[in-house]
């Protein structure tokens, strides 16, 4: 498991330093610093006021949403495992002015680095496939969180998550769920935000969840599901013939069987 860790560690330094550049301006870090707020469409219409609740960010990259959860009002923490993710996000808040804290650590150990309990625990877009065990980060949020505090998690779809295209047609590819041993291992030639410089690192272990595993984690951790969505949306191109409709919000194309490509849900500590 260690092994594994600091393979995608490494791997996420590197994509932590191109998107940092922000060549393609995938993560419009220049909008941010003239004001702009980072939330992508589905949280941004889900999250409601978060004025003065105590937020842990958990993964939180280089800390354009905790920062943009400030803006709203919220007093955040953002955690994430890179150093080098971890080192930009401070450099941007001290250039912005932003009171966001950023903690380097992995995303287990969230309970002993970080001080006392939230309100909010804040989790969205490619954040679960890289755990190993879904059910230790579903007890990690619930030690996190104050009695009826709550969670907002979003992301892919397990449905599309295990589904690829070839020649216009889905079909199934990928396991349904992974054993902590035996993630879904794939070599990256580049950055998803179109970056084409070549990586050095860039090894990647995945893991699946199913929506049966990810609320029984919640349930682990002392939570109970309070509001479950379920999305035409992504907020990335998974699939090659996803249309985008506005930045950053993909749909499947015209004239193809709908199926989910995300969920958002809300659930509170009891």
């Amino acid at each position: 498991m260690t092994a594994m860790h600091e393979i995608n560690r490494e791997s996420w330094d590197e994509w932590a330093a191109i998107h940092l550049r922000d060549a393609t301006g995938f993560y419009n870090i220049a909008g941010f610093k003239a004001g702009d707020d980072t939330l992508l469409p589905i949280e941004a219409a889900e999250i409601g006021d978060v004025a003065g609740l105590r937020t842990a960010h958990l993964q939180c990259h280089f800390g354009l949403d905790s920062m943009s959860l400030a803006r709203r009002g919220a007093e955040v923490t953002g955690l994430d495992f890179s150093p080098v993710a971890i080192e930009g996000a401070r450099r941007l808040a001290a250039e912005t002015g932003s009171a966001t804290t950023f903690v380097q650590a992995n995303v287990y150990d969230a309970r002993r680095e970080l001080q006392g309990e939230f309100d909010l625990v804040y989790v969205t877009w490619g954040a679960i496939n890289w755990l190993p065990d879904i059910a230790r980060w579903g007890r990690v949020v619930g030690s996190l969180l104050r009695p009826g505090g709550r969670l907002y998690l979003a992301e892919t779809h397990p449905h599309a998550f295990n589904l690829s295209e070839e020649q216009g047609a889905y079909r199934v590819a990928f396991d349904w769920r992974n054993a902590p041993d035996a993630p879904t291992v794939y070599q990256s030639q580049g950055s998803y935000t179109g970056d084409e410089t070549p990586l050095v690192h860039g090894r990647f272990h995945e893991w699946a969840h199913p929506l049966s595993a990810i609320f029984a984690a919640l349930i682990s951790g002392g939570l109970q599901l309070d509001r479950f969505n379920e999305h035409e949306t992504l907020p990335y191109r998974l699939f090659p013939s996803l249309v985008e409709e506005e930045r950053q919000s993909f749909r499947l194309p015209d004239g193809v069987p709908r199926f989910p490509l995300s969920f958002s849900l809300w659930a509170s500590k009891t």
